[in-house]
């Protein structure tokens, strides 16, 4: 018996004809976003209002600088209080303790509440209610006459209300004690992402409530606070012009706005003024990315890809290899 090993040789199928999908949609809209483009820049070249020239003379000059470094030192003495008050802050609110919880909760509804242009035009005008400021004992005088003692004052030393509520000090006041009511949301949303377990292990551990928030709770909690702490830089770095209005003379925008009213040309100051805002927060949000990816190290699809790994690996009795520490 004999087997026919000849088998038909099967048809090669045609090769596929692919058709790109048509978007002509997209080169509606890019042709559109090009017209308008070829148009802002046709009138930023040729409209003569900006002033170039005179715009970057006076952008540069030692005043402006000086404004600049005012704005830079009241964002970051600004911030320093906002994020430092607002830790603290966030802590009283998650504290077992109810008088702590309320105190904290009326700070954050009072400065939540309350605008910040308003809130820098009334600290700069606290020189009212005191003409100067003193350390010591608490109502001295009260305590002094119910002893008879009608000039009786314990007072160690003070100050001349003008001289320390400074513009600049009213507004980084204004301005830090808003924020804190902000960071303290946002620190307290940042420690309540974090699994309860962990905590429940560290106190397994032994370890006290202070050690548990510093090496538990708050590195965790750092890769949710870290973004909104950047938009809120960003946006107190915009309301620092706020203070023009207390006033603040050492401020970017009061200066640029002051050369404007003097060589009345104030349209290419504000100009000026938006460039320099663009390019500090420009500088902000390359800084927010470098701490946003240095706290998210061990978060992501390849960090949980790696910890399944070692699990298994783990299960298994065995070893994985080339997985890293993340």
């Amino acid at each position: 018996m004999s087997v026919d090993t000849d088998t038909p040789e099967r048809a090669r199928p045609e090769p596929i004809k692919a058709v790109p999908v048509r978007h002509p949609g997209r080169w509606v809209g890019v042709a559109v976003i090009a017209v308008l483009t070829a148009m802002f820049v046709h009138m930023l070249v040729t409209n003569d209002a900006f002033k170039w020239s005179f715009m970057v003379d006076e952008m540069f000059r030692p005043p402006i600088m000086e404004g600049l470094r005012g704005t830079i030192l009241l964002l970051v003495t600004s911030m320093v209080i906002g994020i430092g008050l607002g830790i603290v802050i966030a802590i009283m609110r998650l504290s077992p303790n109810p008088v702590l919880r309320g105190v904290s909760w009326v700070y954050t509804w009072f400065f939540r509440a309350v605008p910040r242009l308003v809130l820098a035009i009334l600290f700069g005008n606290l020189g009212i209610l005191w003409s100067r400021l003193e350390f010591g004992l608490p109502f001295d005088r009260q305590i002094g006459a119910l002893f008879g003692l009608h000039d009786f004052e314990a007072r160690l030393f003070g100050f001349t209300a003008v001289d320390i509520l400074t513009g600049f000090v009213a507004g980084m006041l204004a301005l830090g004690l808003s924020e804190a009511a902000y960071m303290a949301e946002i620190v307290r949303a940042g420690i309540q992402s974090v699994d309860e377990g962990q905590t429940e292990a560290a106190q397994a551990l032994g370890l006290s409530r202070g050690q548990i928030l510093r090496r538990v709770v708050l590195p965790q909690a750092m890769r949710v606070i870290i973004p909104p702490t950047g938009n809120e830089t960003v946006a107190m770095l915009k309301d620092t012009s706020l203070v023009a209005f207390v006033p603040v003379s050492m401020e970017l925008f009061f200066q640029l706005k002051a050369v404007g009213s003097r060589t009345f040309q104030p349209f290419p100051m504000y100009v000026a003024a938006t460039l320099w805002y663009l390019l500090l927060t420009s500088v902000l949000l390359v800084g927010q990315y470098y701490l946003e990816r240095h706290y998210s190290k061990g978060f992501g699809r390849s960090a949980r890809a790696r910890q399944r790994l070692r699990g298994l690996a783990a299960e298994s009795g065995g070893t994985t290899s080339g997985t890293a520490a993340p």
